[in-house]
């Protein structure tokens, strides 16, 4: 017997054929995988690894030219706001002013009819009292022709027949008599006592005021003792007179006297006038 006999063998046991078989193959594989990997990691024709790549989506669009229409659409908005804010200034202007203008109308107006119907009342007061003057005087009273005036021969009242001038004015007057008396009327139909005067006056190319306030002031004061056809005479304050009339000659006038009246011609004692004026 051997000496080291009794010394266990450090060699490991021997492998059944079978699993060496099965390991070879396996490593094998492995060897035949690892093969095809370095040849294909050489090749340079080999197609290179697919990478995952995120695409960001592609805006077709011209940056600069939509810029440029977006400032142009704002500039047009712009200047449309401010030209829409002017035209609405303006309309709002003329709107102003055509009030202004309508409401100075209507004052100038109111004022003007104001004035007319004062003057129309004045003038009518003016007539009720001559009226009344009248009315209230006897036919025995103290009224006095320009005859019995015992004026000195020559300084009384003319009595010749009218020519010229004079003479249109006192044929038109006397054409009127009859006629009605209406306040503001100036013919043909009807008159007021200065409307009659000035359409007789009128006859003869002569222009007078309309009031008689103002015919009262016409032409040169005379005496009530010295009277010619054509003659204004007046009744009231000269400048202020409330009623005018035409002297036609042989101590007799032709005047607008009132509504019940209308166009008469009468004798100047039938109402002594307050003074006379001649425009001829």
């Amino acid at each position: 017997m051997s000496h080291t006999a009794h010394i266990p063998s450090h060699r490991k046991p021997r492998r059944s054929a079978s699993k060496l078989a099965v390991r070879a193959g396996v490593a094998g594989g492995v060897l035949s995988t690892l093969a095809m990997a370095g040849t294909a990691s050489a090749s340079p024709s080999a197609e290179p690894v697919a990478e995952t790549t995120l695409e960001m989506p592609v805006l077709n669009l011209d940056l600069g030219a939509d810029v440029s229409s977006a400032v142009t659409v704002a500039a047009e908005n712009t200047r449309l706001a401010a030209v829409e804010g002017e035209l609405t200034a303006q309309e709002e202007s003329a709107r102003t002013g055509a009030a202004a203008e309508a409401k100075q109308a209507k004052e100038e107006a109111q004022k003007k009819a104001d004035a007319e119907k004062a003057e129309k009342t004045a003038k009518a007061e003016a007539d009720r009292k001559a009226e009344a003057e009248r009315s209230s005087r006897s036919s025995g009273s103290e009224r006095t022709t320009l005859k019995s005036a015992a004026a000195p021969q020559g300084s009384g009242t003319v009595s010749a027949p009218a020519t010229g001038s004079a003479a249109a004015i006192v044929n038109f007057a006397r054409a009127q008599v009859g006629k009605a008396y209406v306040m503001g009327g100036t013919g043909p139909s009807s008159f007021d006592c200065s409307g009659l005067v000035q359409a007789a006056y009128r006859q003869a190319g002569i222009s007078l005021p309309r009031m008689s306030q103002a015919q009262s002031s016409a032409g040169t004061s005379v005496s009530l003792s010295a009277l010619q056809p054509g003659d204004i005479l007046y009744w009231g304050s000269k400048g202020s007179a409330y009623h005018v009339a035409i002297y036609v000659g042989g101590g007799k006038f032709v005047g607008a006297q009132n509504p019940s009246t209308g166009i008469v011609e009468r004798n100047l004692s039938y109402d002594k006038p307050t003074g006379a004026v001649r425009v001829l």
